[in-house]
């Protein structure tokens, strides 16, 4: 039975992959961390579900379209799939910054859409995992627990020091399963 305590929502540009300021715009661009792979799988080998919650506002720019990201999300779920680990949801959202969706981080529109898809309660306690701040205030406004990746953006976030007093750090995503595999089992 799936619980929140066991839900895992990472954030994709700049926690699984490697981000751009100009955008990932082909499947050619789609880079994983070398890590990455490996620590989601093993956080379905320890009985976590794993979901994948990223804005995608390259979309609305006109940078890519809906296929090309779906082949990105088609590697990503292959590349899982063959460390033996699996993600249960990718959600993410195509608008841009001005188009006044619900679903855009810092919103938590998009983990209200996960909570509806894995028929979850609530979301209290799970975790939410990011590079932005946008990232952990979206699920802070559910009551996910807050943790911050420095790769991609997450050193700069964190230089900042605004907004993070309930987040875990983590030098990158494999860390923070390091950290919660063997201390919150």
């Amino acid at each position: 039975m799936l619980s929140a305590e066991k839900l895992v929502i990472l954030d994709r540009d700049g926690v699984i992959n490697h981000d751009s300021d100009a955008y990932i715009k082909s499947l050619d661009e789609w880079v994983p961390y070398p890590s990455s792979i490996t620590a989601i799988a093993r956080l379905s080998h320890a009985g976590f579900t794993v979901v994948v919650a990223t804005n995608q506002s390259g979309i609305a720019r006109g940078y890519y379209d809906e296929a090309t990201l779906q082949s990105m999300h088609d590697r990503l779920l292959a590349l899982v799939e063959k460390e033996g680990g699996s993600i249960a949801h990718i959600a993410y959202c195509p608008h841009g910054p001005n188009d006044k969706c619900q679903c855009r981080k810092p919103l938590p529109g998009m983990l209200h859409q996960i909570q509806q898809q894995l028929g979850l309660a609530s979301l209290a306690g799970s975790w939410v995992v990011g590079d932005s701040l946008r990232d952990l205030q979206a699920g802070e406004a559910v009551g996910c627990r807050s943790v911050l990746v420095r790769t991609g953006k997450g050193a700069k976030t964190e230089a900042k020091d605004i907004g993070l007093e309930k987040a875990h750090a983590f030098d990158d995503l494999a860390h923070f399963v390091e950290w919660l595999i063997t201390t919150k089992q």
